[in-house]
């Protein structure tokens, strides 16, 4: 009996007779893009997502392995950053122009073998002009060889979970074995779009290359949507004869970022005009609801035996939740769990507790929260003291 209604219902849903409606939209489990238009209808594979808690609002042979064209440039931006930001690499530091990274044809910036540029202006190149060039050359500075640097970033698509890559180039341009997809490229995108500074260079429309020498080298975004589309900031365009016309676009408005990726688009019009429309697609009809705003103070961690007896912990990220405008949402609520006295030592990132967010009984959300810095186990003597003070304040 019970087989044969579960039978009835999913037919009624199958019929539209029945809709499994929510007010917000969840991360993994219910996709709130079900019924969303066909948003890139001449796009060979597609994907629309928020940024921010990384909910699909529209897929479209979004898993499809395809030749993804210059867009494989931003995994070699993430790689470049993450570099930045753990400190093994300076925007300052000069990168040297390899007899090899100098022969890359397609789109460049004529880099002469032996010439040497900031990682700044490096990054510039590959943002905005979509050098094949910069990005050998940067690959060599970070890794030695292009080969070596091509191993970082599938080790990275891994580290992600992305299961639809992988890498034979650090630039995109065609060769055997080197494949992504719609949905991977959002993800490796929302994951660059965590260092907000490759906004600088995405999100701009022009610049110069060797400004104050005799020659100077115009750049202009391959990306025209950062001029055209009102909050458009990134991120990185591609094409070859194989791949067509490709785009992994972001823009923000009203507190929501949004990652439209397009593969396979027939001409260059069409692919803007389809980004816009998925970008107009969200903003019309999605918000964000903040739970918690970064550095937010979320509670105290309770350690035993460490060094410090206690950590605070606060809010690594902005904490929110995707909902659809026009319905209510009663009944959203949230709850921190810290950990009740962990043990030294404690890595830094280690899971501690997280943060659940609930709609009336049902969890629609859960965040992991971690450790913002290592705590080591305290010495004997430091314990030692520890205990014989505690005895002999109780008295």
């Amino acid at each position: 009996m019970k087989k044969c209604l579960i039978a009835v219902l999913a037919l009624c849903i199958l019929l539209g007779v029945l809709s499994p409606v929510s007010v917000f939209a969840e991360e993994k489990g219910q996709k709130p893009g079900s019924a969303a238009p066909d948003l890139a209808s001449q796009a060979r594979s597609a994907i629309l997502m928020d940024a921010g808690t990384g909910t699909v609002i529209y897929e479209k042979n979004s898993h499809d392995k395809l030749p993804p064209a210059s867009i494989t440039k931003i995994m070699t931006m993430l790689l470049t950053v993450e570099a930045i930001d753990g400190g093994t690499l300076k925007l300052t530091d000069k990168v040297r122009t390899s007899e090899y990274a100098a022969s890359m044809g397609g789109s460049q910036i004529f880099l002469e073998p032996g010439e040497e540029m900031t990682v700044d202006d490096m990054l510039k190149g590959i943002a905005m002009a979509s050098g094949n060039d910069a990005s050998v050359a940067m690959a060599e500075k970070l890794a030695g060889s292009e080969s070596a640097f091509v191993d970082l970033m599938n080790k990275r698509a891994e580290e992600l979970g992305l299961k639809d890559t992988h890498f034979a180039n650090c630039n995109g341009l065609p060769t055997k074995d080197h494949y992504s997809s719609a949905h991977d490229i959002a993800v490796m995108s929302r994951e660059l779009l965590k260092h907000p500074q490759i906004i600088k260079y995405t999100g701009s429309y022009q610049d110069y290359l060797r400004k104050d020498t005799p020659k100077p080298f115009w750049l202009v975004n391959t990306n025209k949507l950062v001029r055209f589309y009102t909050g458009a900031d990134g991120l990185k365009t591609g094409y070859t004869s194989e791949a067509k016309f490709c785009l992994s676009a972001t823009a923000s408005k009203d507190g929501l970022r949004a990652i439209a990726v397009v593969l396979g688009e027939p001409n260059t019009k069409t692919r803007n005009s389809e980004v816009s429309g998925m970008f107009d697609y969200l903003f019309s009809q999605y918000k964000v609801h903040t739970i918690h705003k970064t550095g937010d103070t979320l509670g105290t961690l309770k350690i035993e035996k460490g060094v410090k007896r206690e950590l605070p912990i606060v809010a690594q990220e902005n904490y929110t939740l995707l909902l659809k405008k026009g319905i209510a949402q009663e009944g959203i609520r949230h709850e921190t769990v810290i950990l009740d006295k962990v043990k030294a030592p404690i890595a830094k990132g280690q899971t501690i507790g997280k943060l659940v967010v609930y709609q009336g009984t049902t969890v629609v959300k859960e965040y992991e929260l971690k450790a913002p810095e290592a705590v080591a186990k305290a010495g004997w003597w430091k314990l030692f003291k520890r205990t014989t003070g505690s005895m002999f304040s109780m008295g």
